[in-house]
């Protein structure tokens, strides 16, 4: 079988391997026990086409197959393919055997894949039942992923569709897994809004300190237009963390750098003894995060919170802060998602945000629709900040804040709102062009913000009140008496009608 696989074919084909865990384990987590079955199984695809491809070249010298095979992008050590497990799939320690085929495999890769699968235990009797029903599983879910429709050899299927179906699995998972989707997605058509507001260009560094599962890094690595870019993210979570590193993986992204680590409380990109700093910062932090670690922020060894110290209960301008603080001075981009309260809120945040208003940072706000997320039905806004804008920068002139309602704009789809191109293109029109749009946008001075005391408060600044149409109380009147005549004539027709049929009509009717 030679014929191309479509997208939808393995998207189809991958999603409908989940029902092995569906009503067993939390879609939190059984989407770990597929995605690190779907890159075994592609990894197992691509090493067999590589060896097939160099014994056509070289024949039964094993020597020179084997020094081809340790030049590839990773190394398959033996009796740890997918087909390895597969024939195996009848044993009774099938779940070892697939934990210590993840370990050696961990093992000959540890420059791209240390630690990646130490997160997960197909052996796992808490996750996935006692013996009998934990090896009946995983045997369905073997056999699920060796048809011909996940035969994932580059011959048969293009890298880009692999590394797409990941994501789309991810989206899915999102969608099952409710508010813990936070943890490691963002919806398409947001991560495309930001990136494309982040504009990165060729030869910038790009970062996430929120990264998740990576998927917003890959979309901001794509507006690039080139390879000639650098990636990299930090995420807490070590299960996620190992979903952004085969995340990256997939996408032929092996030299980015995704960090496992706390970044307000431990930041692991680092230089020297200083924070790295990057052309371009994007991100989905989460949303007013509780103990995010204000009682550090005063002795914060890269003094990021100079500005003032967020309070405990809302981490929202730690993230800000951080994001700020590591974009390269007089040219980096930030762009990052926050919920309202971010805008007008006061104390100490309201502190931080006159401040940064007043260093001139801050270039757009966008109101985005409510129910975009799986996690929240709020609506949420996107910030950008240049510092480009700072004295020195190719912007330094620019003083004047963008404000965008795009609160409307959206598609209603089943549990959640979209928005489509069309809505995120007008968005991007509108901030590049910076121009005012009656009810939809606004060019806000210093003086103006500073009158409304630093609220960022989008209805302040475009105005999107709609006049109520005038209602002629004596045409609706005598639309009432019409119908009440009409409603008269229809009874008097049902009565006549009944009367007929013999039926005994009340004389209320």
């Amino acid at each position: 079988m030679n014929e191309h696989l479509t997208q939808q074919q393995v998207n189809r084909t991958a999603w409908a391997a989940c029902d092995t865990f569906r009503g067993v384990v939390d879609a939190g987590q059984y989407k770990d026990y597929i995605l690190v079955m779907l890159f075994l199984k592609y990894i197992s695809d691509l090493w067999n086409d590589r060896l097939e491809t160099y014994r056509k070249q070289y024949g039964d010298d094993q020597v020179r197959i084997g020094r081809r095979l340790q030049r590839e992008r990773f190394v398959l050590p033996d009796n740890a393919s997918f087909y390895d497990l597969y024939e195996a799939r009848d044993e009774a320690d099938i779940g070892e055997r697939i934990n210590i085929a993840l370990e050696a495999i961990e093992d000959a890769n540890r420059q791209k894949l240390e630690g990646v699968f130490r997160n997960i235990d197909f052996n796992s009797e808490a996750n996935l039942g006692r013996v009998k029903d934990r090896n009946r599983r995983l045997k369905n879910l073997l056999e699920d992923f060796a048809g011909p429709e996940m035969d994932l050899r580059p011959s048969r299927v293009n890298e880009d569709i692999i590394g797409e179906c990941y994501i789309y699995l991810i989206s899915r998972f999102a969608s099952d897994a409710g508010k813990k989707a936070g943890e490691f997605y963002t919806p398409a058509a947001v991560s495309k809004l930001l990136a494309k507001l982040a504009a990165p260009q060729s030869g910038d560094t790009i970062c996430d300190p929120a990264c998740g599962s990576g998927s917003l890094l890959i979309r901001a690595s794509t507006e690039v237009g080139s390879d000639n870019f650098a990636l990299y993210g930090q995420e807490v979570n070590g299960a996620t963390w190992a979903l952004a590193r085969m995340n990256m993986f997939l996408h032929a992204k092996d030299a980015a750098r995704i960090e496992w680590c706390d970044t307000l409380n431990g930041p692991t990109l680092i230089e020297g003894d200083r924070l790295m700093r990057f052309d371009i910062v994007v991100a989905n932090p989460p949303f007013s995060l509780d103990k995010w670690g204000a009682e550090n922020a005063e002795n914060d060894p890269h003094k990021r919170f100079w500005r003032g110290a967020p309070p405990k209960s809302k981490g929202d301008y730690a993230f800000i802060t951080h994001m700020i603080e590591i974009a390269k001075r007089q040219s980096g981009r930030v762009a990052v998602i926050v919920p309202h309260g971010v805008l007008f809120r006061s104390r100490a945040e309201g502190r931080i945000r006159q401040a940064l208003i007043e260093e001139n940072l801050l270039d757009a706000v966008v109101g985005l629709p409510a129910n975009l997320f799986s996690t929240t039905g709020i609506p949420v806004a996107v910030l950008v900040f240049d510092r480009s804008r700072e004295q020195g920068g190719e912007n330094e002139a620019r003083r004047d804040v963008l404000f965008i309602d795009a609160s409307k704009d959206f598609t209603p789809d089943k549990a959640r709102n979209v928005m489509n191109e069309a809505h995120v293109d007008k968005v991007l029109k509108t901030y590049k062009a910076r121009e005012a749009v009656e009810k939809y946008s606004h060019l806000a001075s210093p003086e103006e913000i500073a009158e409304n005391g630093y609220n960022l408060n989008i209805p302040r600044y475009v105005d999107t009140f709609e006049p109520e149409e005038e209602i002629d109380v004596a045409a609706v009147q005598k639309e009432i008496e019409q119908i009440e005549a009409e409603l008269v004539d229809v009874r008097a027709r049902m009565k006549g009608y009944l009367k007929e049929l013999g039926v005994e009509v009340s004389e209320d009717l």
